[in-house]
């Protein structure tokens, strides 16, 4: 979690106002992902982005916020961010590290091409319970840590980029 003076700091910071956002939401999981997403949208409005500069995207699963990412950054040359939520719960086989590796790495891969954040708000769970605990239960929400991750990457860009 983020200390109350962090979080102070950020809603002093007004440069948030004009940031455009793209929030792209795995389909896969929904009951989960939709309450990920609902977490972050209000995180990002409670510190002051408007709701017209935040867009909403969904995919199919986990394994195509990758593509999507990228796609968005090529088409959208004044997209600032993109927060990326999904939830990825352990089955029979290995096949949920695969794709977390994949996407992980996908991700960063994105972000650093674009030199623009792309958040992993990638839920990777060995129960449905667990998933549900991460997303506004007893371990509170990564969607809301999701868009408070996003906003200090963007503040820390704005400082760096002011010097």
């Amino acid at each position: 979690m983020y200390d109350a003076s962090s979080i102070k700091n950020l809603i002093k910071n007004k440069s948030f106002i004009s940031k455009k956002i793209s929030i792209i939401v795995s389909g896969w999981n929904s009951q989960i992902t939709d309450l990920l997403y609902d977490a972050s949208l209000n995180t990002l409005l409670e510190y002051g982005v408007k709701n017209k500069h935040i867009k909403r995207q969904v995919v199919p699963g986990s394994m195509e916020l990758v593509f999507a990412s990228q796609l968005l950054f090529e088409h959208d040359k004044n997209l600032d961010g993109i927060i990326c939520l999904g939830c990825i719960v352990k089955g029979e086989t290995d096949h949920d590290k695969y794709i977390s590796h994949a996407v992980t790495r996908g991700l960063i891969n994105v972000s650093l091409k674009y030199k623009k954040p792309v958040i992993f708000g990638v839920l990777t769970t060995n129960n449905t319970q667990q998933a549900f605990d991460r997303s506004g239960g007893k371990f509170g929400n990564k969607g809301e840590e999701s868009a408070l991750a996003l906003l200090k990457m963007l503040h820390l860009i704005d400082s760096v980029s002011k010097k």
